[in-house]
């Protein structure tokens, strides 16, 4: 015999069943979403995970992927290749490594300029250049009765300027035509023989007296003339840039020419890509690259005006924290105490000089002529800054550069070694970028002091070797940077103090020993022996120490 409630719920079931159900449905449902919520949550973490540990294998597929496409497809006018696609390559590049692969693509700061967060890191920036323009007001008009911005060290630096901009042109006309010209020679159709032998030979010198001008003459400019630090700039980054550039052009077209068999010549390329190739922005030649649809003028003004201003950041920089600092300090005495304090001291103004240099020419400069001839492949730097190993830093500092070092030295160092001495190739790569930048700073400054090379190539190469991709943790982007910080020091403190003692202590003086500090009474090493100290072999060090003893 049953309860009546048992009975009640019986003869009511399906109703009280259905009442049942959804007041469990609701308390499961009250349990469970905060459950959904949380597994929400750790999905999308696992994705975010997933996602970046693919991101770097996924580029590489898809660049290879990319490549063999572009290669099995025939150009237009050209018949298709009769030769393996794998012997081709074995022919044409190192089979080791990756070619460059160009996509339509923003510049990474373009891309964090739309987050309200960076921008403020800019805004603030942009407020540091207001106080350096406030204090400079204050200290005239205190100091003078009188508000005017001098901008005397930026008419310093930039002196001489058209001279320099008249010795580009041969310098450029050089370059559009001597390379092309002994492609053409080379491409020549013929039979073997004298004639197809003098159009080599011919090629050869006309390439030899290409690379003597650009070599030689602004050079010689600069010395004759006694040009300025900043136009110097403007000669040296050309006549670099002029050197790679033809090189990559050569590399990239010649293997073409070396193909042709059977008295048939290869087509050169055509004269306007090569034009197009001596002003984009990238070291690597290509027929073609991805190409935007329009030009923004007004995205081409704005990143001129940021570069402008960051030159006149710089000036204020130098004007305000370095000057005052180190143009009496080669008259001092030396000691330990101030060259350390001396080096700290500049840490600040140097790793503000560092970052300028990246953001006025890596990004606004380069993105402006970008715009201008629609070139699509915007990316020539990458996140550097979140780097924790110095290879990586290497890596995504500079893009542009990194990619003709990688194509051009290290890939095709590993092919001429067998793909065996990967260390040795790099190893190169590091000598000719340390080579590089230390001749341009020999160039600018007018002097030759090795402190770029001492710290590119021993303690750069050492801190690549042992600070390396395996160390991820945010511990080591701190050292990183302090790294940074300390080799900014050293570079601007060491460079301003032989800045001014090549001033107070001019090579034609060397005879005029009265024209020179003398040693100090109590035994202190003039300040322009710090130099000696650390460098010995520098001459210009060498001939002062001669000097302070003779």
């Amino acid at each position: 015999m049953e309860p009546r409630g048992g009975h009640l719920r019986r003869r009511d079931g399906p109703k009280g069943e259905q009442e049942e159900q959804h007041s469990g449905e609701g308390n499961a449902e009250t349990h469970r979403a905060p459950d959904l919520e949380q597994w929400s949550q750790h999905m999308e973490a696992v994705k975010t995970q997933l996602l970046e540990q693919a991101q770097g294998q996924l580029t590489v597929l898809l660049d290879q992927v990319m490549w063999e496409a572009v290669q099995s497809y025939p150009q237009q006018g050209r018949p298709l290749p009769s030769t393996p696609l794998d012997s081709l390559s074995r022919t044409r590049e190192p089979p080791l490594g990756k070619r460059k692969v160009f996509v339509i693509r923003k510049s990474l700061l373009d891309e964090l300029m739309e987050v309200q967060h960076f921008r403020t890191i800019y805004h603030m920036f942009i407020a540091g250049l207001c106080v350096f323009i406030i204090s400079t007001l204050a200290i005239d008009f205190i100091d003078e009765g009188r508000l005017v911005l001098e901008f005397d060290l930026l008419i310093f630096s930039f002196g001489q300027l058209p001279l320099a901009l008249v010795t580009w042109v041969p310098m450029f006309l050089s370059t559009l035509l001597v390379p092309y010209q002994a492609l053409c020679l080379w491409a020549r159709p013929g039979p073997r023989g004298a004639a197809r032998a003098l159009g080599a030979g011919l090629g050869c010198s006309l390439l030899a007296a290409h690379a003597a001008v650009l070599c030689v003459l602004p050079v010689h400019v600069a010395v004759a003339h006694q040009l300025p630090p900043a136009s110097r700039c403007v000669l040296v980054f050309e006549q670099v840039r002029l050197l790679m550039k033809s090189y990559s052009f050569l590399r990239e077209a010649v293997p073409g020419t070396l193909r042709a068999r059977g008295g048939k010549g290869a087509q050169v390329p055509s004269f306007s890509s090569y034009l197009y190739f001596l002003f984009c922005p990238t070291l690597i030649y290509r027929e073609t690259y991805p190409r935007t649809p329009n030009v923004r003028w007004n995205y081409v003004a704005k990143n001129f005006a940021q570069a402008l201003g960051c030159v006149l950041y710089a000036c204020f920089i130098l004007g305000r924290l370095c000057v005052p600092v180190f143009a009496n300090m080669s008259r001092k005495p030396f000691s330990t105490r101030a060259l350390v304090l001396s080096i700290l001291h500049a840490t600040l103004p140097g790793i503000f000089m560092l970052l300028l240099i990246f953001f006025a020419f890596l990004h606004c400069w380069l993105n402006a002529f970008a715009e201008m001839l629609r070139f699509g492949d915007r990316m020539f730097y990458q996140d550097w800054w979140n780097s924790t190993s110095f290879s990586n830093y290497y890596r995504t500092w500079n893009v542009v550069v990194h990619d003709w070092l990688y194509s051009y030295v290290y890939q095709d160092g590993l092919w001429l070694l067998g793909g065996r001495a990967r260390g040795a190739a790099m190893l190169g790569v590091f000598l000719v970028s340390a080579v590089v930048h230390e001749y341009i700073f020999c160039f600018v400054l007018g002097f030759f002091y090795p402190v770029m090379l001492m710290l590119f190539l021993v303690f750069g190469g050492l801190l690549n070797f042992t600070m390396h991709d395996q160390h991820t943790g945010p511990a080591w982007n701190v050292l990183m940077w302090t790294f940074l910080f300390l080799g900014q020091g050293i570079q601007v403190s060491l460079y301003c103090q032989e800045w001014y003692a090549q001033r107070h202590c001019p090579l034609p003086q060397v005879r005029h020993y009265n024209s020179c500090p003398a040693p100090h009474p109590t035994g202190h090493i003039p300040f322009q022996k710090a130099s000696t100290f650390l460098f010995p072999n520098s001459a210009a060090m060498v001939r002062r120490q001669g000097l302070a003893w003779g």
